[in-house]
């Protein structure tokens, strides 16, 4: 087992609906709640479980909003109540992260943090356990670090991190200065990419002293800021449901990659680790069946009620939590959600403009199945 990290904290940021695996994913209970895997347990478990080596149980904050508040301490039974951060409401990713690196400085001056998505999937315990390592010893030397993903393939599904010149980190030698962000790329430029090697998938982890990552989040978005500053002095008081009242809906809403690290990738302060470990960030019914088939494509992937589902010559995936019987014949990439009050038909072909059809059900007024 890997020795815990001194002065070290993990961020697990528990938000969003993940819309594109609608209607498995919905506000009430989003991906990061759902087993997806066929691990057994959900996937805030799993990346909880990741972390617990590094950090130790106390040492694991969950940056989550009220609604979701019950289920994440029902996951997560070990958490210390002090580490669980409500939002009142979803502001992105800079005042998630920024709120929670505001109140562990307030109670830790000098501690580094790291934020970890509660919803990606990731296999190789001790690769990660070493890139992280790497991280926190870039963190330590100043820089605020991210750990981009060796491509496996030339997706188009995922943002890029151009590599630029290694540089000399005690503990982290395969650190590197970022020299750009690159948004999601059309199929061409990805194969690009995937053969250039200096390119690497963005998972959106960063680590980095709390208050280095603060100084950059001032330097850039002041309000905001301050707005964070001021709700994390009165955290731990009994002034912190009025000042957040106050402050909270005010803040900007924006990504923490904007806010933060493409910023501070132009002035050469963001290093990245290159992290050799197998990573999915589960965003879409097609990441999810290739997931569960292990890549194969010719195959059907099935998660829930097996028993249910008869499959003929047919490749996809079926997800069935319902007790009706799924027949699919003769289809290819087919994709069938069935739920209680929704059912999805789609392909992986298209599997990424889920997201559109729930943006549909909302205008429409049709909540009551988001």
């Amino acid at each position: 087992m890997p020795a815990e990290i001194e002065h070290f904290y993990a961020v697990i940021p528990a938000g969003g609906v993940g819309s594109r695996l609608w209607p498995l994913s919905r506000a009430e209970a989003p991906k990061f709640l759902h087993d997806l895997t066929g691990s057994g347990v959900s996937l805030l478990r799993n990346t909880w479980d990741r972390l617990l080596p590094l950090t130790g149980p106390d040492r694991i904050a969950v940056v989550t909003g009220s609604a979701h508040e019950s289920r994440v301490e029902e996951e997560l039974p070990e958490i210390p109540l002090a580490n669980v951060f409500i939002e009142a409401s979803q502001r992105d990713s800079a005042a998630a992260i920024g709120l929670a690196a505001a109140i562990l400085e307030q109670r830790e001056p000098g501690v580094i943090i790291g934020s970890f998505a509660a919803d990606h999937h990731i296999t190789r315990q001790r690769a990660f356990e070493f890139s992280v390592q790497q991280a926190v010893a870039a963190a330590r030397a100043g820089y605020i670090c991210t750990i981009g993903i060796a491509p496996s393939e030339a997706s188009v599904g995922f943002g890029y991190i151009k590599k630029g010149d290694e540089i000399d980190v005690d503990g982290a030698p395969m650190a590197a200065i970022v020299e750009s962000f690159v948004e999601k790329p059309d199929l061409e430029t990805a194969r690009r990419y995937y053969a250039d090697r200096n390119y690497l998938w963005n998972a959106g982890m960063f680590i980095s002293r709390a208050d280095v990552l603060l100084e950059e989040l001032a330097a850039n978005e002041p309000e905001l800021h301050a707005g964070l500053l001021e709700i994390a002095r009165a955290w731990d008081t009994d002034r912190r449901a009025e000042v957040c009242d106050r402050v909270w809906p005010g803040l900007k809403k924006i990504a923490i990659d904007y806010a933060v690290a493409e910023p501070a990738a132009a002035k050469g302060r963001l290093a990245v680790i290159p992290g050799h470990f197998d990573w999915d960030d589960v965003g879409d019914f097609a990441s999810l069946a290739k997931l569960i088939s292990g890549g194969r494509p010719d195959t059907m992937s099935i998660l829930g009620q097996n028993d249910k589902v008869l499959v003929d010559e047919s490749t996809g995936l079926v997800v069935s939590q319902t007790n009706r019987v799924i027949a699919v014949v003769g289809v290819e990439g087919l994709i069938v959600v069935d739920t209680d009050d929704a059912l999805l038909v789609t392909t992986s072909e298209h599997a990424q403009r889920v997201k559109s059809v729930v943006g549909r059900l909302h205008e429409d007024g049709r909540d009551s199945v988001l």
